[in-house]
């Protein structure tokens, strides 16, 4: 099993800026928790997500006795060159999608740039031993009116695979998604790539989250996304941000179906008590 926590998703969310040294001390207590992975940050335009602003200030200040992978976030290829320098980053994540109007929002690119940055990103992490987290956005739907259906993820899905990308979260972003069609994708996607990782990054409020983890996990998914306090979302998708899966209610989920998920409990506990103070508007 692995959690994957996202307190990027939550910086960008809120509307004051946190100041770096604040932030790092948020980000050491939970790379001690037992994450597979932390995303502490992203290397963006400072005019566009103000909060991501000292990143690599973080990076400075973050503490090495840690066995949780770092990860960070590039939109991209000048961002890739820059954070892949960098030694403590072990995992660089980029958000890939097929919508033309997303792209233009997120990353004002097409689909054929963006399908050029994230080969150059893929290759660039190899050559630099880091790992390639590629975000399948939208991965369940369009909000657009735009073409999308199951066949055409398993198409892209095959692209990504001959890049060499192994591990694909699916996002839908700002679409409300029933349990039905999250278990119809797993249930296919995971026997058609069995060298893939799937993982689950999923929008959404505290209700109805339980029956959503559920129909992941139950056709083997076994990487899930959280943000303590489910703050988050994507700025550039909509006008209404739909927050993130509440780290809580993974860890409600696991305990329930007495499913082992290697946190400690009493530093996770202290998570949560500091980020009701971190994030001021939690």
């Amino acid at each position: 099993m692995k959690i994957i926590e996202l307190p990027r998703e939550a910086y960008q969310s809120v509307p004051a800026y946190i100041p770096p040294d604040v932030r790092a001390s948020y980000l050491n207590a939970l790379l001690k928790v037992g994450f597979d992975t932390v995303e502490i940050g992203s290397i963006t335009s400072a005019r566009i997500l103000p909060q991501m602003q000292g990143t690599l200030e973080i990076l400075d200040l973050l503490k090495p006795e840690t066995d949780s992978n770092i990860m960070v976030l590039v939109l991209n290829k000048k961002g890739a060159d820059f954070i892949t320098q960098h030694e403590k980053v072990s995992h660089i994540s980029f958000p890939f999608a097929v919508s033309p109007q997303f792209l233009k929002k997120n990353t004002n690119s097409t689909v054929e740039e963006t399908l050029k940055t994230t080969a150059y990103i893929v290759n660039l992490c190899h050559q630099h031993n880091k790992t390639p987290i590629v975000y399948f956005s939208m991965a369940f739907g369009n909000p657009y009116g735009e073409e999308w259906n199951l066949d055409l993820a398993l198409h892209w899905i095959a692209i990504m695979r001959q890049m060499g990308i192994s591990i694909i979260p699916l996002s839908n972003v700002s679409i409300p998604l029933d349990q039905a069609l999250i278990s119809q994708y797993y249930s296919t996607l995971i026997p058609a790539f069995p060298e893939i990782e799937f993982g689950l990054h999923l929008h959404t409020t505290d209700a109805g989250a339980q029956a959503r983890i559920h129909a992941a996990y139950s056709q083997g998914c076994r990487r899930f996304d959280g943000v303590i306090n489910g703050l988050g979302g994507c700025p550039m998708a909509s006008d209404e941000m739909l927050g993130n899966l509440n780290t809580r209610e993974l860890i409600r989920y696991f305990r329930e179906h007495d499913i082992p998920y290697g946190l400690n409990q009493t530093l996770l506990e202290e998570a949560y008590r500091l980020a009701s103070s971190h994030f001021i508007h939690s």
